[in-house]
């Protein structure tokens, strides 16, 4: 059986985002119109950012924008493709660089003990 582009997406995500849950309760094709833009978004192209790239930038995103959940869901994303604790502090030195330092203070206690639960080297 071949997978469907929304199970493709749950794979490289961990997850279904909501955005196509939601969209998938509309209409099959919306759906899988959203899934599709996702896929798009998140593949590896030659010379392109790598998977654990692309969730760096997107975990950074997440700090900036003072969002813990998202944050939290993508560190266990990076675990997976191998990032390291230095390339995380890096990246939220990066986010408190454009989000603020309150964004930063609000984000870091919760996510430094996850770091640490996560195990990264």
């Amino acid at each position: 059986m071949e997978k469907s582009t929304k199970d493709e997406i749950k794979e490289v995500k961990g997850f279904l985002p909501k955005a196509i849950k939601f969209a998938n309760e509309i209409n099959e094709d919306f759906a899988e119109g959203i899934a599709e833009f996702y896929q798009t978004i998140w593949d590896e192209r030659e010379n392109g950012l790598s998977m654990k790239d692309k969730h760096i930038l997107v975990f950074t995103v997440a700090c900036a924008s003072n969002n813990v959940e998202s944050a939290s869901k993508i560190l266990e994303r990076l675990k997976k493709f191998g990032a390291t604790r230095t390339e995380i502090y890096d990246a939220m030195m990066m986010a408190a660089w454009t989000g603020g330092i309150q964004n930063f203070t609000n984000v870091s206690s919760e996510l430094l003990d996850k770091i640490n639960k996560l195990g990264f080297e």
